[in-house]
């Protein structure tokens, strides 16, 4: 049987069909709320993701740091343990040697002490030992003197050592000569010289000559040449500016202390100075102290003159002031005429 729309048959499907439009309705709104939500939630992902990332990038580069500086340091560790091993080798090398020469010096010893009785069964072997090593010794002084011939020292063998002569010059001029001989033998000795008593040969002999003879004429033939360039000066004063001193030079014999009286004529006439120079250095021509101080009666202006003076004795040897005083005398001289 056919039923009007309006009949109360056909009631049920209109509440079907409305309860589907309402649950369409329903989901319509769900999706439309969830698609309205969705960027914000994958926003705040994506910013919670990155923000882990960079602190993950962070961990990795502090503990890069950190394994960087350990492994800096465990290559110094290992370059200052090759260092440590390479000294130990160089000290280990250091002692053996001196081990050597300790067990060499020993030997010496021994063999010097056990002579007697090696030289009561062996003299003929005992001789022959001597004179190779006398030959040796007089090879080493031959040597010497090609060494020192151009530096004043000269000499020739002989049968027991070696004559030797020192010549002594000041600026260019020959001086004194003196003559040393020695012994070639153990210990070397002095056995005939024309040294004065006043150079301490015995002292230079017991510090140089048994283990430096090059070192004992070096030192020797310093102070010889240092005593006869002070001796020259002294004489070259005398000699060539006679008209400076008032009386005569006073000193002693190694001519390391010497005193005495000069004039200088200037503008406001003679200019009198008393002058004292000592050689405080043995081997030095200069002095190491010079006074020169005016007379009572010098005019005033005198005492810049001796400052200037003593400053010059310093500087320059004794013909070599004078000469200077010489000069500036004439110069003020000619300024005044």
């Amino acid at each position: 049987m056919i039923r009007s729309p309006g009949t109360p048959g056909n009631s049920t499907p209109r509440r079907g069909r409305a309860k589907a439009i309402k649950w369409d309705s329903v989901c319509l709104s769900v999706l439309s709320f969830s698609s309205q939500a969705a960027p914000v939630k994958m926003g705040e992902a994506a910013g919670s993701l990155q923000d882990s990332i960079l602190s993950h990038l962070e961990r990795l580069e502090a503990k890069a740091h950190k394994a960087a500086l350990e492994r800096g340091e465990v290559r110094k560790h290992k370059e200052d343990v090759a260092l440590m091993k390479s000294r130990i080798q160089e000290l280990k090398r250091q002692r053996d040697e001196l081990r050597t020469k300790l067990s060499a010096c020993r030997s010496v010893l021994a063999g010097r002490e056990d002579a007697p009785k090696r030289d009561s069964r062996t003299p003929q072997a005992t001789r022959a030992r001597q004179q190779a090593l006398l030959e040796w010794k007089m090879e080493g002084a031959k040597g010497l003197l090609q060494v020192f011939h151009l530096t004043g020292l000269s000499g020739r063998l002989t049968k027991e050592g070696a004559c030797l002569c020192i010549s002594t010059a000041f600026e260019g001029t020959y001086l004194d000569t003196y003559h040393l001989d020695l012994l070639i033998q153990q210990p070397i000795r002095i056995q005939r010289h024309s040294v004065p008593s006043f150079i301490p040969l015995k002292e230079i002999a017991q510090e140089y000559l048994q283990t430096n003879i090059r070192r004992f004429l070096s030192v020797l033939s310093d102070h010889l040449n240092a005593y006869a360039g002070r001796k020259f000066q002294a004489n070259q004063l005398q000699e060539r500016f006679p008209a400076f001193l008032e009386g005569g030079l006073q000193g002693n014999s190694l001519y390391n202390l010497l005193e005495f009286n000069y004039g200088v004529t200037g503008e406001g006439g003679n200019f009198p100075f008393m002058a004292k120079l000592t050689y405080g250095d043995p081997v030095s021509i200069l002095p190491t102290e010079a006074t020169v101080v005016c007379k009572e009666d010098a005019p005033a202006s005198s005492g810049e003159v001796a400052a200037a003076h003593s400053a010059l004795f310093h500087k320059r040897p004794l013909p070599g002031v004078f000469s200077a005083i010489t000069a500036t005398t004439e110069t003020l001289n000619h300024s005044a005429s």
